[in-house]
């Protein structure tokens, strides 16, 4: 049966708006599409699952050992879900990533990383060398495919539109006992997550310790924006790792990117090429991030950011 079959990821409360991209990449494909919902106590997120628009069905599996984002338990009811379904897509989030090759593991099958373009029903184009190339990828019609949608390439499908049926189901596996759950910690604290945020601030290593990178903070917040670094700025210790954008860090695309004291390594900018307008201010007029931005400042962010919250505040 040609029909697809969508992870959703939420925090207990909200969906995560991944799951809205993974949902146009499925319309993209051209089969019908359901979404699976997994924790506890979520009807909340399966209302809001069920608003997507196209969608077909939204079936919860509520059971204690779904409750936390653990994908050692999470693949397991996936796999067996999947009987029936051509395609299975997760968002390239954390989540994804994790949950997604375990699942292709289940399944015996290959994974196709990182969709950003449907050409057929089995035919995608996807990034490779820190997005410098750009392939064609032919999966086989035979097998179950198992894919994750690259989140920075899609726009979310619109989210309140839909009336699919809600089907609760109970599940079909128990907890696993090679791994446990300790707990989620974010250093993010109450500011948009980096990779769904709107708005996006980012520090490099120029900005010199951690107390500088307060004022990274105290912009962002003004602007209601998420925050991010460098690689060189994390590896420095001016702030946590789960703020890190670029290859080895999050891939991401807000509306707004403001870029302070970053010189604009490709390993950072492969991660926010998507982005909408970038603002970039460095004092040195030939750093590489101005090939990229479409606002470029030569000044020193010592100055501007000040300023900035003056005419913001």
């Amino acid at each position: 049966m040609n029909r697809t079959l969508i992870i959703a990821e939420h925090d207990g409360q909200i969906l995560n708006p991944a799951t809205a991209k993974c949902v146009s990449c499925a319309a993209a494909i051209g089969f019908e599409y359901d979404i699976v919902v997994m924790g506890t106590g979520i009807g909340g997120i399966t209302a809001q699952a069920a608003a997507i628009d196209g969608t077909s069905k939204v079936m919860g599996i509520d059971a204690e050992h779904l409750a936390n984002p653990l994908a050692a338990n999470h693949a397991n009811e996936i796999a067996a879900l999947a009987d029936g379904y051509s395609h299975v897509l997760g968002p390239s989030t954390t989540y994804g990533k994790d949950l997604m090759p375990r699942v292709a593991a289940l399944l015996g099958v290959n994974q196709v990383s990182d969709i950003m373009a449907v050409e057929g029903s089995h035919h995608f184009k996807r990034p490779v060398y820190a997005g410098n190339v750009i392939v064609d990828v032919a999966a086989p019609e035979s097998v179950t495919l198992v894919a994750t949608v690259r989140t920075a390439s899609w726009k979310a499908a619109g989210q309140d539109g839909g009336n699919a049926a809600i089907e609760n189901r109970p599940a079909t596996s128990g907890p696993v006992e090679h791994s446990r759950f300790l707990g989620l910690q974010t250093e993010g604290g109450e500011r948009p997550d980096l990779q769904t945020a709107n708005r996006v601030v980012s520090g490099g290593r120029a900005l010199g310790s951690e107390e500088n990178f307060e004022m990274v903070y105290e912009l962002a917040d003004i602007l209601g924006a998420g925050t991010g670094a460098t690689r060189a700025a994390v590896d420095a210790g001016y702030c946590p790792n789960d703020m890190q954008v670029g290859q080895t860090g999050k891939i991401i695309s807000p509306d707004l990117y403001i870029a302070f004291g970053i010189s604009g390594a490709i390993q950072h900018v492969t991660g926010i090429k998507d982005a909408g307008t970038i603002v970039a201010v460095n004092k040195d007029p030939e750093a590489p991030i101005f090939e990229v931005a479409d606002i470029g400042l030569v000044a020193d962010l010592f100055n501007v950011i000040p300023e900035m919250k003056q005419l913001l505040s």
